[in-house]
């Protein structure tokens, strides 16, 4: 690929933060997102990220950032790495549009996170394996479907398990992280693993425990006869699944010898339990903003929801949670060659980074940036912004992107159809007033009020 094709960005010169900028930013930045678990989450930590608002700190100081240096990439050095940060739409798109080549997900960070569970995982491939992975992840997932084939059985089992969560919701007069997290588990293992999972939380906790390393990354040497436990137990269920399940269309998908089946199915999880927190984002939005419950609770009328649907509002609102609070702040990218690009040669193995909370939380970008607007997602006008990638963007965009908003979807469904919810912690959320920078999941918690029938 010649200079041209990498230079059509007008963004400014690659410009090299002082060493001053490169600590500060690896303060106000990079520390608040490790303390709050890049691959699972701490809950404490993320308490704590609320209160003091950290989000808010660390898009302030990349706002600072662009001051001083321009909209151009800029270059720190970080823990002795180096780092080019992107500061512009355009090179966010131009970076994540040429994905895997010279771009590749599978950076040294990420390889180094992601090798605890999933070893020969899609994100940490490259190459002709890389381009198996995909086809077969794609193939399985249907990513280009907005309903899967699975749909009813997955509708079905999610309506099943959530109603059951709406009954104890509704008896406790309340709402909380742990009774909806316990819900989605069981929803999910029966999706993912088949109705005889539902209540296999071993695997699930053995994939936490693992992912808990993983934060640490290349700081923590794997736990291999634990990942082998779990890879163990995991075969089992998929081995055993029922056929209305993702693990049977995975037994049934050709597959090339370099695929490894069952070894894609921990990011499958990995991805699910991500949603679960984007959904529960969703369903405290939905409690603190009158007009958009309405038109949420108008889309379901005269539904038969008992038929799959795309719902696509409720599919906005789930897509806003994300922009408000990405559940990928750092979407990360690795250039295997050296490339000219901004008037400077970047070496291989330079780390591209995208803050997404600076993109979707920037008014100089969005105007609507603090406010819950799903309807950006209707009318076109996220499209106008190519640094909106709720799901990541380009080749390595998510192939599951379809089926976890179909999933998340239907549980608000299920949720708005029976009951009210008011949001009683935190308090903070107010439509009348620009929403938080940081939100933690693991504080929701809603009164619950039965709507007549």
């Amino acid at each position: 690929m010649d200079e041209s094709q990498h230079s059509h960005s007008a963004t400014g010169t690659l410009a090299r933060a002082s060493m001053a900028d490169a600590v500060r930013f690896t303060g106000k930045v990079v520390l608040p997102m490790l303390a709050g678990g890049l691959i699972a989450r701490r809950p404490r930590a993320m308490a704590a990220i609320e209160r003091w608002q950290l989000d808010r700190t660390a898009v302030a100081a990349l706002q600072r950032l662009r001051r001083r240096y321009g909209p151009g990439p800029l270059r720190l050095r970080v823990a002795g790495r180096s780092l080019v940060l992107l500061l512009a739409p355009a090179d966010v798109q131009h970076v994540l549009a040429e994905s895997p080549e010279p771009f590749t997900p599978a950076s040294r960070e990420k390889v180094g996170a992601l090798a605890h569970f999933q070893p020969h995982g899609l994100l940490i491939s490259r190459g002709n394996v890389r381009t198996q992975r995909r086809h077969f992840n794609e193939t399985v997932l249907e990513a280009d479907r907005p309903l899967h084939r699975l749909s009813e059985s997955v509708l079905a089992k999610t309506r099943a398990e959530f109603g059951l969560v709406s009954e104890d919701a509704g008896s406790a007069g309340h709402l909380d992280w742990e009774m909806f997290s316990t819900g989605w588990w069981r929803t999910i293992r029966r999706i993912t693993l088949g109705d005889g999972a539902r209540d296999a939380e071993n695997v699930t906790d053995l994939l936490g425990s693992i992912r808990a390393d993983a934060n640490w990354a290349y700081l923590r040497a794997a736990r291999t006869g634990l990942r082998h436990r779990f890879l163990r137990e995991l075969r089992t269920h998929i081995d055993a699944a029922e056929s209305d399940s993702l693990a049977a269309l995975l037994r049934e998908t050709p597959a090339e010898q370099g695929v490894d089946r069952h070894g894609q199915v921990p990011h499958w999880l990995f991805a699910f339990d991500a949603a679960a927190i984007v959904a529960f984002r969703a369903l405290a939005l939905l409690a603190t903003h009158p007009q958009q419950a309405r038109q949420a609770r108008a889309e379901l009328a005269g539904l038969d929801l008992s038929r799959p649907q795309e719902l696509p509002y409720l599919r906005a609102c789930l897509l806003e949670s994300v922009r408000l609070w990405p559940t990928t702040p750092a979407v990360l990218r690795q250039n295997i060659t050296a490339i000219p690009w901004h008037g400077r040669m970047i070496p291989s193995g330079t780390s591209f980074l995208v803050f997404t909370p600076f993109f979707h939380r920037d008014r100089q970008t969005v105007p609507h940036a603090h406010e819950f607007a799903p309807d950006i997602w209707l009318d076109g006008r996220a499209a106008d912004h190519p640094a909106l990638v709720p799901f990541s963007d380009g080749a390595a965009r998510c192939p599951g992107r379809n089926l976890v908003l179909f999933v998340a979807g239907t549980v608000l469904a299920t949720l708005l159809q029976r009951h009210r919810f008011h949001l009683r912690a935190p308090a903070r959320l107010d439509a009348d007033h620009p929403l938080p920078f940081s939100l933690n999941n693991y504080g929701l918690d809603f009164a619950v009020e039965p709507i007549p029938r």
